[in-house]
């Protein structure tokens, strides 16, 4: 079955800045202009990047519909509304979809986890009530929960359910995924370090860390294996390697919101259990910045 896709090449996993304790709207908006002014493909608010699970209600809310209103059209956006507790996902997807989001992205459950069985049975529940395309995320390492193949599969069925965000790390699964549900399911790269790999095996794209830092050239990869220059984006990926492991040194999005505040867009301020980057990796990653032309 042939859905609509969402968006084709890189989609930024945008930071949410903070300021004394609270969203910085000025340095968001900011931010969200320059993305596309660069020419990324979509916006994904209030993702894992974007510190989604320290967000108040208030703020998760508040943040898919700066992002919605800012965006104006120009390019997709697509809420982070996912949750351990479905019922939340439900309120949280039907809100994103009101404010004008132009899908939705659902995480697997984290910490109380799910069988294959529960996962086919909560996200179906929340892409029922859902208006917009449903991106599946699977990120194992994060949830310790894995979307099996054959369970990407059952949910390909669902008519809302367009993509997967396949952050696991394994190559083989990816394939598997894409030999079953075919057209039926979009596949997106979730590592910044996979992106290639996973475009030769029929994904439209990335949602990308990277891409937050270098937007352009994130996206560039993506359109020049589309178009056929596929050496120029294997050449692009390795060359990126180093500041791409720089960014997930530490865990996800301590060194990104680093190199952002470095950047001029917010403070490098996180919300507990995070903590800002040791000064050995931040020194690393900086130095590698400034070589790709960064800071000045």
């Amino acid at each position: 079955m042939m859905k609509k896709t969402v968006f084709m090449g890189a989609a930024t996993a945008i930071i949410t800045p903070f300021k004394d304790g609270q969203v910085d709207y000025g340095a968001f908006g900011r931010l969200i202009d320059w993305q596309i002014s660069e020419g990324i493909s979509a916006i994904v608010a209030a993702g894992t990047t974007g510190e989604g699970s320290t967000l108040t209600d208030a703020e998760h809310r508040e943040v898919i519909r700066f992002a919605v209103e800012r965006a104006a059209g120009r390019v997709p956006v697509v809420a982070g509304t996912g949750s351990n507790d479905t019922a939340y996902a439900i309120e949280l997807t039907k809100f994103a979809c009101e404010a004008g989001a132009d899908a939705v992205l659902l995480v697997t459950p984290y910490y109380n986890k799910a069988t294959q069985k529960g996962l086919i049975k909560s996200f179906t529940a929340v892409a029922d009530v859902s208006e917009k395309p449903v991106i599946l995320y699977n990120v194992p390492s994060r949830t310790g929960c894995n979307i099996l193949p054959e369970t990407a599969y059952e949910l390909s069925k669902h008519p809302n359910i367009s993509g997967i965000k396949e952050a696991s790390g394994d190559l083989a699964q990816v394939a598997e995924i894409a030999a079953l549900c075919g057209d039926s399911l979009d596949i997106y790269s979730g590592n910044d370090n996979e992106i290639v790999p996973v475009l030769s095996l029929g994904g439209k794209g990335v949602i990308s860390v990277l891409s937050n830092l270098m937007p352009a050239a994130t996206d560039k990869m993506c359109r020049d294996y589309f178009s056929g220059n596929v050496e120029e984006a294997r050449r692009a990926q390795l060359k990126l390697l180093p500041l791409i492991n720089a960014l997930f040194c530490e865990v996800n999005p301590i060194p990104v919101k680093a190199a952002m505040a470095e950047m001029g867009y917010g403070e490098n301020e996180l919300r507990l259990p995070l903590t800002k980057m040791e000064v050995a990796h931040e020194a690393k990653l900086f130095g590698l910045m400034r070589e790709a032309g960064l800071l000045g």
